[in-house]
This record gives C-alpha cells, structure tokens and sequence, in this order.
C-alpha cells in the first residue's frame, strides 16, 4: 500500500483497509421519490432531504458494519455517466440506450464546447464526510468513460473529446481537494474495451490528476483486462480497484507473468449474484492473492457498485468482505 503518501494526506489504515466501490441500492421510499419527482408530483427541495436521507443511512450503515474507507452511496444520482452530462454544458440528452440487464439511461450527445460548471459532487462529499469520521472517498467518472459512453458531434477525434472532458474533471477533483476530500476514485469502466486507445485513457486520467494532492483510484470492470496489461499500469493512480471473483481470480495469472506495481482493491464478492458468499470464500480469494501481491498493498471490496442488489444483500455482501479482512489482520 501507499502508506507513506496515505499517511502523509492524515490518513491511516489497517492491513487490508475495506471500502466499496461507491453505488448502493436505493431504499424504496427514495426509489419512490425519484419516479414521483420525474413527473413533477414533488420539488428538488423534497427530493434532496431523501436523498439525504438515504445517504446518512448508509453512512451510518458502513460504520456500523466497519468499513475503513465510505462512500456516499451515490444516493443523489442515476446513471454515473449520465449524472455528468446532465449538469455539463457542451451536452444535449439523447434517447434511451440500454446499459445492462434491464437498465437503460439517455446516451448524451456532445455538441459544444464541454464546460465545468462549478461543483457537481463537492456538497454530497462534503455532506457525506459530515456524518463520520472515517475518511470518505470522492466519486467521480473519469474522462474516456464518458466520452465512450456518449456520442461527439462537435469536437474533431476521440481523442480531443477525452481531453476537453478531463479538463472539465480535472476541476472537479480540485475542489474536492480544497474541500477536504483526500481519497479520490476515478472511474473507468470502459478502459479495456478498446485496447488501441489505452494511450488516450492514461493521458486522459494524467490530465486529471497530475501533480494534484491526493490519492487516487481508478475502477475498471468487467473487461478484457488481458489485452491491456502490463500496460494499464501506466495509468497515474496509486489503486486500480479490480473485479476479481466474478472472473474466477484469472487476473492473477496475468499479475504472475507481469507483477503488478500499484495498490489494488480486490473485489472478493460477485455483486450480480444473489448468493451471499461465506467468507471464508472470500478469505481464500485474498489468500490467493497475497501469494501474488504485496499484503500491504491489498484492499477489500466488492467486484463492482451493489446498486443492482436490494438494501439487505448489499450489506450482508460488505459484511463478508469486512470479516475476510478481519481474518487476514488475524
């Protein structure tokens, strides 16, 4: 682990830190609220104190369960890419696309200059951090996956897209820094799922983070991770946080043939499987992977965000993942 940075940012964390990867399940009485506030039947204003709401509760609820490093659930968004350009000039909102599963959000379009219009998630961090004192990372999507997951119809190339988008989010991160924030995750889903462009994604977050204050992560899931390791590890971040068990921990075999330099959140439980895993399953996947990578630098978590599971998995699923670690400490 970056201990030595960590610590100098006021940060100390046990052997195998837990965290998650940032979106839980809405309760239903917010889901509810949503809908309602979509078809103008309740204001921002109502909607807001629910989301609050929903966010002091799993506050409250990683605490209580303890976690090392919370996250604020991302109660007050939809879609991670979605969230974005909604609230950035430069995008229009398209139509309808689906994601995964039966999940679907509006594909934006980009047809301006792209701008930062001051801050998105600052307030939620900062409202979040409020409630605990326990460090709470930053959440935010990371240039190339919003531009991979939008259409461009202004700026000349891919390329220039993911630019202009990091320098919007570069601002933001900024001020997640100025208001405190130490711990920032970027995340990148769609890292792998054009090999040839990895050179624009690592530019891209360098163009985010470069010479910044902080410590940061970057997620990246679900992907054809073998066609851009070692290469990945380019990237500027201190942690790639990884989606191991799904996939059967077959990266390890990847890390076995090229070590791998950076600290890792290991994802030891399936967040599209109903099933609870015992965690002595998870204990063993984390077993497997000290035998490959440096114990100090492993931390815990589930595969992905646990926004598709209800309320009662997503916590039973962090509760394994604290007892896993809880047994490695041991």
């Amino acid at each position: 682990m970056s201990r030595v940075k960590l610590e100098a940012l006021g940060v100390k964390l046990p052997l195998f830190p837990t965290t998650s990867v940032g979106s839980f399940p809405k309760p239903d009485y917010l889901t509810k609220a949503r809908a309602e506030f979509s078809h103008g039947k309740i204001n921002q204003s109502e909607l807001t104190d629910l989301e609050r709401k929903a966010t002091q509760f799993w506050i409250s609820k990683q605490e209580e369960l303890g976690i090392d490093v919370l996250v604020d659930g991302e109660m007050y968004r939809g879609d991670m890419v979605a969230y974005f350009a909604e609230r950035m000039p430069g995008f229009t909102t398209g139509g309808l696309v689906r994601s995964y599963g039966n999940r679907y959000y509006h594909k934006p379009i980009i047809t301006g200059a792209i701008e930062w219009p001051g801050p998105l998630t600052m307030e939620w961090w900062k409202y979040a951090q409020s409630l605990t004192k326990k460090p709470v990372k930053g959440m935010l999507t990371g240039a190339y996956t919003i531009m991979d997951w939008s259409f461009n119809e202004y700026y000349p190339d891919r390329r220039a897209t993911a630019m202009a988008l990091a320098a919007a989010i570069r601002k933001e991160v900024e001020a997640l820094i100025a208001a405190g924030c130490r711990i920032v995750q970027i995340d990148e889903p769609a890292l792998s799922v054009r090999p040839e462009e990895l050179p624009i994604a690592i530019e891209a977050m360098r163009k985010t983070t470069e010479g910044l204050n902080a410590y940061f992560i970057t997620h990246a899931c679900y992907g054809a991770f073998e066609e851009i390791y070692p290469g990945m590890l380019e990237m500027p971040v201190d942690n790639f946080d990884l989606e191991m068990s799904n996939s059967e921990l077959d990266m390890l075999g990847l890390f076995r043939q090229s070590p791998f330099t950076k600290d890792i959140s290991f994802g030891v439980v399936d967040v599209h499987s109903h099933v609870i895993e015992d965690p002595s399953a998870a204990q063993n996947c984390l077993r497997d992977a000290q035998d490959v990578i440096a114990r100090q630098s492993i931390w815990v978590d589930p595969d992905c965000g646990l926004k598709t599971r209800t309320v009662e998995e997503a916590i039973d699923k962090l509760r394994v993942c604290v007892e896993a670690a809880a047994a490695m400490r041991g």
